[in-house]
């Protein structure tokens, strides 16, 4: 595994001493854990954007809406 490193202000240094507290077997994999979920977040937030972008697309096609219409007849509800 690669190694990185990087500055953490105090209180930062303060709560990664505590990695056991949370569970962790180390610093390492806290610091992982917490990248990892923000990693996670961040492509949430991107999906999200996306949704509302394709959302209002949507609104404002109405042949899109049409065409959603007509491949969607006859479905069952």
């Amino acid at each position: 595994m690669q190694q990185a490193k990087f500055s953490l202000t105090p209180p930062l240094i303060e709560f990664l001493n505590h990695y056991k507290q949370y569970g962790f077997k180390d610093k390492s994999s806290m610091v992982q854990a917490a990248l990892l979920q923000l990693k996670k977040d961040f492509e949430q937030e991107k999906l999200k954007q996306s949704a509302q972008l394709y959302a209002e697309v949507y609104e404002e096609e109405t042949e899109l809406q049409e065409l959603t219409e007509a491949a969607t007849a006859g479905w069952p509800e």
